[in-house]
């Protein structure tokens, strides 16, 4: 290889002519000074050759300074050429006129390391047919303009090739590959049917793989490869290949600027021209459709895809639907050659299962009629994949609604019930506004529980968990479910004979048994029997079920079982889905099984559901079995309270930013003897803790307010004041803050909306 070692760029060189120009200037001068010393010249010539002398050193030393200036710019140029070619991805040649390469970058000697050749033509025959022409073509166009490029279809694809002439007659070449994308945006590389791309005047200008494997080589011209001219779109054709003659089913897709797509598939060639029945037993699922929409034919695989057994008298608008326009209008502007050559995403009309296509319809010509080619694609897997993310994001958009409105909703319970409860005090039995309050009261409190349902399906409810036995849970609830499936259905319960104990919030599992057990009791109109089984499983591996895995360990799992009408498969991931429900209109609100679904998930448990239709359906819930551990210090506890002291003296902080909850829980205080301090922001309680003379013995603060937040305000507070007790009242759950979860010690939570005793009972125990 010629050129610089370590460099693809050659030397420039200061030419020599002005190297000697400088050194007879030199010497001239030279000559001239030495004469005036030789000669016995008068003093005035000697003095003038002098001075000429001296004129002709300056002269030269300005032409050695614009010399050394030249040299050191193209230097410049040279490194900064060498940096980019050594550095471009594409291979680079610097070559001189004769075609000589002097160097060339690392892409180049990669590409064509089995092609290493002394001249440009003989390293670029590996990738062009004639090389010598287009570099001659393209060389004298650099002369003229200085750059010249070209676009070359090779054996391999595309092939851009360009050309930059350089100072001093040297040439600058590239090869870049051209990556060819079919219309549908994708590459056609990739599409395992063998295609072609044809000109007007039948030249072949692109063949993917899977055509040069079947043809065995790439050929220039329709006429080189078809035996009988033009092709006939839809039928059998006669080819030629490497191998010989074939039979291949051709489909011809019409493109603008002239450009048509072959699409053809070798069959045995036992069937007549029409072909029907190799039609049948194509490889892809294919439908040809007329404009109007009738499916003309179908082959197999296309229908076992849509799972019908024929297309008799059908339109594709009943086969598959979902695609936001009319069908009529998509299938006429395919035909008319006005719609984009691109696939669509379609729902098959399926009663068994839910199955998603991709459909890409090209236009054909068969005998002078307008015909569509519709090839279809499974793409269920990618569709469910794009719902569950949707489906998620969803989940997440109404879960943080339903948590942001219950906590709304909890300020303003805690203010009704509070106050209710102070009016309470004020009057008993007798009185005649006792029961307006009471009802009230009781009110406020559903009000409460359909707010728990809400923080429950947005896994954010305050659950109060204890150690079960869901043989007491469920023998406790049976009078009551009893009573809820009426006469028609038999309700059967089945136990385990050694059950083991599990930790949950008691009020909100019997609401999740509720809700299954009347479920099942809608989908038996004219009767049945429910089963409830409990039993205790141990898993030596974790299981794998709904994109849920449940790991290895002992569970005890409720079983719920009907012989019902059983959901449609299609259906059936769809069940837990928030609003969602099968029953009539005003039957159901679509929560129950969310709401199921985020109490099962909040404890730690899971659920999942089988059915089959006509047959019946199943829910299973898994719980953690709970080891028990010695819980005698919690009892010890309970006996104490009785001789704890009752309520009397001590300074409360009270910071709340709503009026309404601060002001009952400010007067619940002081009815009880307390000091209370009231702050509506956490800098307005920092601010009060400046006074060092203030003694405070319990923090009562709301979690999340605008400002600082309690946890990091009491945090601050405790630098100063590390003894003092706390309690965190809030409309979240205590464990829905995430990082910012309280974590302070010798703190408590008190869940909104709490009563006047609640309040006041949590204080007490803080202070004592």
């Amino acid at each position: 290889m010629i050129g610089r070692q370590n460099s693809p760029v050659p030397d420039f060189r200061v030419s020599a002519p002005e190297n000697a120009r400088l050194a007879a200037t030199v010497l001239l001068a030279i000559m001239m000074v030495s004469a005036s010393w030789l000669f016995g010249w008068p003093d005035w010539v000697a003095r003038g050759l002098i001075a000429v002398g001296l004129t002709l050193v300056a002269v030269a030393a300005m032409m050695a300074a614009q010399a050394r200036l030249r040299i050191r710019a193209r230097a410049m140029a040279t490194d900064l050429l060498t940096g980019f070619i050594e550095k471009d991805a594409s291979p680079s040649f610097v070559a001189d006129d004769d075609g000589v390469i002097h160097a060339r970058n690392p892409a180049a000697a990669k590409r064509f390391a089995d092609a290493e050749k002394e001249t440009l033509a003989g390293t670029l025959r590996a990738v062009l047919a004639n090389p010598s022409a287009v570099l001659f073509r393209l060389q004298s166009r650099a002369r003229a303009d200085g750059a010249a490029q070209e676009d070359v279809i090779t054996r391999r694809g595309h092939v851009r090739l360009s050309v930059h002439q350089m100072h001093g007659g040297s040439f600058l070449w590239r090869v870049e590959d051209i990556v060819e994308r079919s219309s549908t945006g994708r590459n056609a590389e990739s599409i395992p049917i063998p295609l072609m791309t044809v000109g007007r005047t039948g030249a072949v200008l692109f063949m993917n793989e899977a055509a040069r494997s079947l043809i065995g080589s790439r050929v220039k011209s329709l006429d080189r490869l078809f035996v009988d001219l033009p092709v006939r779109s839809g039928q059998i054709n006669t080819m030629t290949t490497a191998n010989g003659p074939i039979q291949a089913m051709v489909v011809e897709n019409t493109r603008t600027q002239g450009r048509n797509e072959l699409y053809f598939l070798e069959t045995d060639g036992a069937e007549g021209s029409e072909g029907n029945t190799t039609f049948e037993n194509l490889p892809v699922p294919f439908l040809k459709v007329a404009p109007s929409g009738e499916v003309l034919s179908v082959n197999k695989l296309a229908l076992a895809l849509m799972g019908v057994a024929n297309c008799n008298d059908k339109k594709l608008g009943q086969l598959m639907e979902g695609l936001g326009r009319p069908m009529s209008d998509w299938l006429r502007d395919t035909a008319d050659g006005l719609a984009p050559n691109k696939s669509e995403f379609l729902r098959l009309s399926r009663r068994d299962k839910e199955v998603f296509v991709q459909v890409t319809l090209s236009r054909a010509v068969e005998d002078g009629v307008t015909v569509l080619i519709a090839v279809l694609n499974d793409a269920t897997e990618l569709k469910t994949l794009e719902a569950q993310f949707v489906q998620s994001q969803k989940m997440q958009a109404i879960g943080q609604l339903a948590g942001g409105v219950a906590h709304d909703f909890n300020n303003l319970l805690t203010a009704i019930s509070g106050h209710c409860d102070l009016l309470l005090l004020r009057h008993d039995q007798g009185d005649q506004d006792y029961g307006d309050l009471i009802q009230i009261h009781e009110n406020a409190n559903r009000a409460a529980a359909l707010v728990s349902q809400l923080l429950a399906f947005s896994r954010k409810q305050t659950l109060l968990p204890e150690v079960l036995d869901l043989r007491d849970t469920l023998s406790d609830l049976t009078h009551l479910l009893n009573r809820l499936v009426g006469e028609k259905v038999t309700l059967t319960l089945s136990h385990d004979p050694v059950m083991r104990s599990i930790r949950a919030d008691k009020r909100q599992l019997e609401q999740v048994l509720m809700n299954l057990v009347v479920n099942a009791r809608d989908a038996m109109p004219q009767g049945g029997e429910i089963r409830i089984e409990t039993e205790v499983v141990s898993l030596d591996r974790p299981i794998e079920r709904n994109r849920a895995t449940v790991p290895a360990g002992d569970w005890v799992t409720v079983k719920v079982l009907d012989e019902g009408e059983g959901i449609d498969p299609d259906k059936l991931q769809k069940v837990f889905e928030p609003f969602y429900t099968t029953k009539r209109t005003g039957e159901g609100t679509g929560l129950g099984l969310s709401t199921a679904y985020g109490i099962i998930k909040q404890t730690g448990g899971y659920i999942f559901v089988d059915s089959i239709k006509g047959s019946g359906t199943e829910f299973t819930l898994y719980f953690p079995v709970h080891n028990a551990q010695v819980l005698q210090a919690k009892s010890a506890k309970s006996k104490i309270e009785d001789t704890a002291p009752k309520h009397g003296e001590g300074v409360v902080l009270l910071v709340e930013d709503e009026a309404p909850v601060r002001a009952f829980a400010s007067r619940a205080l002081r009815l009880r003897g307390y000091t209370v301090l009231e702050a509506e922001s956490a800098e307005d309680a920092l601010r009060t803790l400046e006074d060092p003379g203030l003694s405070v013995d319990v923090f009562v603060t709301d979690v999340v307010m605008p400002g600082m937040d309690g946890p990091s305000w009491v945090r601050e507070a405790l630098k100063t004041r590390p003894d003092t007790r706390v309690v965190f009242v809030s409309g979240y759950a205590e464990g829905a803050f995430g990082e910012s979860q309280p974590n302070v010690p010798n703190s408590v939570f008190l869940p909104k909306p709490f009563s006047l005793n609640q309040l006041t009972e949590t204080v007490h125990e803080q202070l004592n």
